[in-house]
């Protein structure tokens, strides 16, 4: 069998080979395929037959050497397609698969080689090499924290508030949530279109009151805090973790504004905002409609009147090393591309506040997700996912919470588990992104036989085509809460439609 690793070069921009330790191609990307020729991709071409003898040396003695010790990136020839010798940056990894050895050979532009492409094609082809690896660490960086955040908020959810580990537990989130933010940056990075999916709606108090819950753990009784949440909160559509980041970082100035040692009041406010003609409120221009906003307030030093114009300038801040001036240039980003607008105002010597207007429906939201009983369903849910971790994740929530769980770590085990005589399922959860069948094509295998499943996509950073939306996306990593109040939706349409 070969390695399904290397699925992950199949979309590299650069040519990637597959090959045995005697030297038999075995597998070869599209760019491979385009640059070396066709046959590289057929199994049954050797590697010398595109190797040139320029390199000073046979191409299984190069393996062989790679055997023994790891190799550094060399620049190396290679026969192309057109007959001609071009060098390349050659980076080799050795795998070990079912008890064999294989080789990735990885044929990146070279910087020093006079045939490699340059000007404008250079730097395209470099870029795309960052652009793929962006992609493939913020993929495994998103399905190492899915399991994290799921964990840690399923247990967040059955301990008491007074309960000794949930601070450590708190501490997780947050240093998990910060992980999911590097990811974020790198899948924004990477991506080449601005996301189109429309966020789901939310309640804006569950995410201003589990802010405040962790910074009320985190710095003990150094503030006195005020939460004042509006009981009949309208429905906005936001993507949770990135006002939740947007918010963390206001409230991290609230309290650094203080310094290390000081101590103040800090107040989280949250209500509706009706506006029947646009209205200017400070630096922020906002059209009429119905928005939700968190108004936090300090009662620290204030921000001298030059600087308030600066605030959400990147890299411009008031504050000593090692703060780069990030923080409220993110909150503004964040918060714009939702179509909302932050405001703040200050006097020196009197505090600061910092309002955040999100666009709303004048439709209210539950407090509450109503508990366990809330969460919990009945029925058969087979996942399909080629992490065991998350396997082994959505198989501990759904199970705890009344479902009958069934896994699969590929697309062909799941169409097997799916075409036994008596099985039934009654959701499918897939991954789009796998080796081999992806989730893509796996949903539109089952739809030809089974049209009326309900199913379910994940994904790190890739967004669900037209045709797949209805079946519902569910965005890594997510909570315990996130993935349970999906199944629930999904069911729930489906039992409408019956």
């Amino acid at each position: 069998m070969k390695p399904e690793v290397f699925s992950r070069f199949e979309n590299a921009a650069w040519p990637a080979l597959l090959v045995s330790a005697d030297g038999a191609i075995l597998m070869a990307n599209p760019a491979a395929k385009t640059v070396l020729g066709p046959s590289v991709g057929g199994g049954t071409v050797q590697l010398t037959a595109v190797w040139s003898p320029e390199n000073g040396g046979t191409a299984v003695a190069f393996l062989a050497l790679s055997e023994t010790s790891p190799a550094a990136p060399a620049v190396l020839k290679f026969r192309t397609a057109s007959g001609a010798a071009a060098a390349f940056l050659t980076a080799i990894c050795r795998l070990e698969s079912d008890g064999r050895r294989f080789f990735v050979l990885q044929l990146l532009p070279s910087p020093d080689a006079k045939s490699a492409p340059t000007g404008d094609a250079a730097l395209k082809q470099k870029l795309d090499c960052v652009l793929q690896l962006a992609r493939t660490v913020s993929l495994d960086f998103n399905n190492a924290l899915t399991g994290v955040l799921a964990h840690t908020s399923l247990l967040l959810g059955k301990i008491e508030a007074g309960h000794p580990w949930r601070h450590s537990l708190l501490e997780v989130e947050k240093s998990a949530s910060r992980a999911a933010e590097i990811a974020g940056e790198l899948a924004l990075f990477s991506r080449q279109e601005k996301e189109t999916r429309r966020a789901p709606a939310g309640n804006l108090n569950l995410v201003a009151g589990r802010c405040v819950e962790f910074f009320q753990n985190s710095h003990g009784l150094r503030f006195s805090w005020r939460l004042a949440l509006e009981r009949g909160l309208f429905a906005a559509r936001f993507d949770e973790a990135k006002v939740q980041q947007a918010l963390t970082k206001v409230l991290e100035n609230a309290v650094e504004a203080f310094g290390g040692s000081g101590t103040g009041q800090i107040s989280v406010q949250t209500r509706n905002v009706e506006l029947t003609a646009a209205t200017q409120d400070r630096n922020v221009r906002l059209a009429a409609g119905n928005y939700v906003c968190v108004e936090i307030q300090d009662n620290g030093p204030g921000i001298e009147a030059e600087a308030l114009p600066r605030v959400f300038e990147p890299f411009f801040t008031t504050k000593r090393a090692p703060h780069r001036g990030l923080g409220l240039a993110l909150v503004y980003g964040i918060i714009t591309n939702h179509g909302g607008g932050v405001a703040i105002s200050s006097q020196v010597g009197k505090g600061a506040s910092a309002r955040v207007y999100l666009p709303a429906e004048k439709t209210l939201v539950k407090e509450s997700v109503g508990g366990d009983k809330e969460l919990r369903g009945t029925g058969t849910i087979l996942v399909v996912d080629d992490e065991s971790l998350l396997l082994t994740m959505a198989d501990t929530i759904l199970t705890d919470f009344g479902y009958q769980v069934l896994t699969a770590n590929n697309g062909p085990k799941a169409l097997q588990i799916l075409a036994q005589p008596g099985t039934k399922v009654d959701l499918l959860i897939t991954d789009l992104v796998m080796p081999g069948m992806g989730g893509r094509e796996l949903i539109e295998r089952i739809r030809q036989t089974d049209p009326a499943l309900p199913m379910m996509c994940t994904s790190g950073y890739v967004m669900p085509e037209e045709n797949q939306a209805g079946a519902g996306y569910l965005q890594k990593p997510f909570t315990s809460t996130e993935l349970l109040l999906k199944v629930k939706a999904a069911l729930r349409s489906t039992s409408a439609v019956d």
